[in-house]
């Protein structure tokens, strides 16, 4: 892999102000001095935990997706599962226990896929790991109160299918899938 030039930040930040915090994000409002000398504000969102997303694979090529209704978006998405790692706990199994939650998923084997992604580093901070679960055992989902979901199971070219045609929008789910697409084809 090469390596990246070093690069000086040339940014300022002159003071900090919390806008707004819960238990899963902390709004903040810097104020600042931009790379041209000039002042202004920069408002950050910072997430609390670590994004997470899996995909499922059996042994004859079939994977599982997560139908929900997305708040933000206000409209029923189709993504692989997903959630968010809080500090302490390691991504692998945060990705194992959301596979179980969603879709009611056991894999005896976890693999990463992409990692340290950045999912909107133009006002987030947010951070994103995918693996792929393998050697699955299937049980009973386990969603939380937050969610209504449907679990899907298609085959892996008709998950990615549906990323190229637009169908799935999610962007760790587009990121997930055809990473795997490519693997495939080299």
């Amino acid at each position: 892999m090469q390596t990246l030039p070093e690069f000086s930040n040339p940014w300022t930040t002159l003071s900090t102000r919390e806008g707004y915090a819960n238990p899963w994000i902390r709004v903040r409002e810097d104020q600042v001095i931009n790379p041209s000398g000039g002042k202004g504000i920069y408002g950050v969102v910072e997430y609390k935990n670590r994004a997470v997303g899996v995909v499922p694979v059996d042994e004859n090529g079939f994977t599982w997706l997560v139908g929900q209704w997305r708040y933000c978006h206000e409209r029923y998405e189709w993504e692989i599962p997903e959630g968010g790692c809080p500090p302490g706990e390691e991504p692998a199994e945060c990705a194992r226990r959301e596979l179980l939650e969603e879709t009611g998923i056991t894999a005896r084997v976890i693999e990463p896929l992409l990692m340290g992604l950045q999912l909107s580093n133009s006002t987030t901070n947010e951070v994103c790991d995918i693996f792929v679960a393998r050697d699955l055992s299937f049980g009973d989902a386990m969603p939380e109160e937050t969610e209504q979901l449907e679990v899907k199971r298609l085959p892996l070219t008709e998950a990615i299918q549906m990323t190229l045609d637009g169908r799935i929008r999610d962007s760790v789910s587009v990121l997930a899938l055809l990473r795997l697409h490519v693997l495939h084809q080299s």
